[in-house]
């Protein structure tokens, strides 16, 4: 998630998942989703309804944009959850509601310049409602140069190229495998696929999982790639290794 993200369910159950936190929504809830994360979104339709969410991406070139026209100075890097359930308010109920309109007619040529201002509006209304929460907003610093272990090791599963990766840790793509090589001793995608394929042999003779059900959750694109992988590296399919 490269962006803030504002996300109102409306009907159906959402789940996100990140390295520090599990939050679940339902039907009416809102959630703010600070920029620069690697997460797991699962969603959910209930018995005898459609699963629906509205979401609005808050780029940072329309934040900078508010935040010179309303002077905003925050003064200090946000420190609080990464993730915010939002309390939903008469002002940001009606604000949804009002949203509906654009997204269900996206080729109207009225859409693009209103749904700018509507966008606007929304950042409003968060503020109003959780005036804490202009910290996280118009946090324009570059991600810190933060734990690379550490982050590796808690986000080495999702399926994304070394530059994301290096980008979110705050480095250039250099700086990153410098640091990589150091700490790991190997590249980036070389750790990488051992520590997924290391991970799944965990995960198939501990937990008795199938490896149908584990592939995609450690990064790998196909079956068959992960089976290929996994038996180049352990002699044997991950089929064989379960059974």
């Amino acid at each position: 998630m490269e962006h803030n993200t504002l996300i109102l369910q409306v009907s159906g159950r959402f789940s996100l998942e990140t390295a520090t936190q599990k939050i679940s929504m339902g039907a009416g809830e809102m959630l703010l989703v600070q920029k620069n994360q690697l997460g797991e979104i699962t969603k959910t339709p209930l018995e005898g309804e459609d699963y629906q969410t509205v979401v609005i991406c808050l780029q940072e070139d329309l934040l900078r944009t508010i935040a010179l026209e309303e002077q905003v100075e925050t003064g200090h890097k946000y420190s609080g959850p990464p993730n915010v359930l939002v309390p939903v308010n008469d002002f940001l109920r009606a604000f949804f509601q009002s949203v509906m309109p654009y997204i269900r007619n996206p080729h109207e040529a009225v859409t693009e310049k209103l749904g700018m201002l509507k966008v606007k509006e929304a950042v409003h209304l968060l503020m109003h409602a959780m005036p804490e929460l202009e910290e996280l907003l118009f946090d324009f610093s570059e991600p810190y140069k933060m734990d690379l272990e550490k982050f590796m090791l808690s986000n080495f599963h999702y399926n994304v190229p070394v530059e994301k990766f290096a980008r979110l840790t705050g480095r250039s793509l250099a700086g990153f495998k410098r640091d990589f090589q150091r700490i790991f001793g190997m590249a980036p995608r070389h750790w990488l696929q051992e520590r997924r394929l290391a991970e799944a042999r965990y995960l198939i003779e501990a937990k008795g999982k199938k490896p149908s059900a584990i592939y995609l959750d450690l990064g790998f694109e196909s079956l068959s790639h992960f089976s290929h992988s996994f038996k180049k590296k352990f002699g044997k399919a991950p089929t064989e290794w379960s059974a």
